[in-house]
């Protein structure tokens, strides 16, 4: 645990750190290049942390994600990283916003999957993970010179749409059978590096509670054939610190440095009927990840981004590389 606190404060302040310098020696050095104007820069956000300006009301946004969770080891509760096959996780995530005012976003959420698992049968077919929603309400706009960023706050809920007990199979368990209200705090600001380049960073915090939920037989939870229980999953809480780089109007650099912590997730049940009691806690766990991306926009309103997800550090938990590419399209 204290690897993983390290690791993730130091990311956290190394990102921290260089955007302050930044800040100072654009202030240093005004003159030393014309700035790049805002209109000059398009973006399409960086690979994980979401916008905090919401959308003039009538404007709406479609970005959708595929990606592929490649499991390749996992962390044990020292975070010592041990090398194993997991396969493949394949999946779509489109995010579907509107704005019903200059202030008020909503949005939907719908994810898809197929699962590969290394040594098991695959998923049946494409599944519908679970849904996603959410409100967002913008807090603070950005104004060129002001010290203020923007900042909002959003109210997310998950929906259990996705299957994830009474299995035919581990690789059809596409969701988590519970719902989960995340509370969310947005911010972003624009940065003018001493080049005249725009240096746009985000800082999101997010945490997530669950209720239970009923499980019975094969699950995503390990359970099997005449099981019958309850799960409790663990409350989350995820930090995302993000910077892009604008090298020219319609190129990007993007990172984004995630640290998330979840609480242990509790199964209780029993394994048949009149059979022995079970009671089990999966501990605490938590992870450090990077994201680097590169994002290409052909207009004001639209682009695409490729990157990759990489763990780097954790406790309690698996280790995954994802490459990712999203389109987004603002209309």
């Amino acid at each position: 645990m204290a690897r993983v606190m390290r690791i993730a404060a130091a990311s956290v302040c190394a990102l921290a750190l260089a955007a302050v310098c930044a800040a100072a020696a654009a202030d240093e050095s005004a003159q030393d290049a014309p700035r790049q104007a805002l209109s000059d820069a398009w973006w399409t956000g960086p690979l994980l942390a979401p916008n905090a300006s919401t959308f003039p009301a009538g404007h709406a946004l479609i970005e959708t994600y595929v990606f592929d969770v490649m499991t390749s080891s996992s962390f044990d509760a020292g975070g010592n990283r041990h090398a194993y096959d997991g396969g493949h996780e394949i999946g779509s995530l489109t995010y579907l916003i509107y704005g019903l005012t200059d202030r008020i976003s909503v949005g939907l959420l719908p994810r898809f999957f197929y699962d590969e698992p290394a040594g098991a049968p695959n998923s049946s077919s494409p599944g519908v993970g679970d849904l996603g929603a959410q409100v967002q309400y913008g807090l603070t706009s950005f104004h060129p010179g002001s010290l203020v960023p923007a900042t909002a706050v959003v109210l997310g809920e998950t929906l259990p749409t996705g299957s994830y007990d009474r299995l035919s199979r581990p690789a059809d368990g596409l969701g988590g059978g519970v719902y989960a209200t995340s509370f969310s705090w947005y911010s972003q600001d624009y940065l003018w590096m001493p080049n005249g380049r725009i240096l746009r960073v985000r800082l999101d915090l997010t945490y997530a509670i669950s209720n239970s939920a009923p499980v019975v037989d094969n699950s995503v939870y390990g359970t099997t054939s005449g099981f019958r229980g309850r799960v409790w999953p663990g409350d989350s809480f995820t930090a995302d610190a993000a910077a892009e780089y604008s090298l020219t109007r319609s190129w990007v650099l993007a990172t984004d440095i995630v640290y998330q912590h979840s609480a242990s997730t509790r199964l209780a049940g029993s394994s048949a009927p009149g059979g022995a009691a079970v009671d089990l806690a999966s501990g605490a766990s938590d992870y450090v990840a990077i994201a680097p991306a590169v994002e290409y926009s052909w207009s004001a309103r639209a682009g695409v981004i490729f990157g990759v997800r990489i763990f780097v550090a954790g406790r309690n938990t698996s280790a995954s590389v994802t490459p990712a590419a999203a389109i987004n399209l603002v209309f």
